[in-house]
């Protein structure tokens, strides 16, 4: 799952959420020395929610529909995808405004920006200016996303071209993301009970 998914998956604890958004940026194991109780939690947070995401076979059909395509970059282009289709349709998953959420999911992250690190230190104007989470309702929002990836890319990963492949698939997209993300909120939701 991308950023959207991850910090709506988090739960209402602002470290948690910190924790969840660092995910990605974040190596290693000893991260209640580094970053205390809660960020900790919310980085083994982001990481079950991706493994849960990388091994469910509801997923893996969305993957597979990219793979001949764009290899190993299925899997991050399949997590964009799905953010789009948590923006869309975000009425169904929150009772919150997606405006209302993404305006304090950065406040939330801008207060713990100097333990960031720098990569995500460098992201996360881009991301608020940009308004990544609002965006990521509209094909074009998803196509920006996309095309700055594929610029940071090594290889030509052609992802810039997969928004075509969400607008062809577009139902069948549409309906495993609408299977798969109520066990994912599931997952994520019986994590947080035991953890915190």
């Amino acid at each position: 799952m991308n950023f959207l998914a991850h910090l709506y998956l988090s739960g209402n604890d602002a470290e948690i959420m910190v924790g969840n958004f660092l995910g990605d940026f974040v190596r290693g194991r000893n991260l209640l020395e580094r970053y205390g109780k809660n960020i900790a939690t919310g980085i083994e947070l982001h990481r079950t929610i991706d493994e849960f995401t990388d091994t469910h076979p509801i997923v893996a059909q969305s993957k597979n529909r990219l793979r001949e395509k764009y290899r190993h970059y299925a899997a991050v282009i399949v997590d964009i995808f799905y953010d789009h289709f948590l923006a869309k349709n975000w009425s169904e998953y929150s009772s919150e405004l997606l405006s209302d959420f993404a305006d304090k999911s950065y406040q939330v992250l801008q207060q713990y920006l100097d333990i960031f690190p720098k990569d995500a230190q460098y992201m996360l104007p881009y991301m608020i200016n940009g308004n990544w989470l609002v965006n990521y309702a509209k094909p074009e929002g998803i196509q920006r996303a996309l095309s700055g990836m594929a610029r940071r890319t090594k290889f030509n990963s052609r992802m810039d071209e997969s928004v075509d492949d969400m607008v062809l698939y577009y139902e069948e997209f549409s309906n495993e993301f609408k299977i798969f993300f109520p066990q994912l909120k599931k997952k994520a939701d019986e994590f947080i009970q035991r953890h915190v």
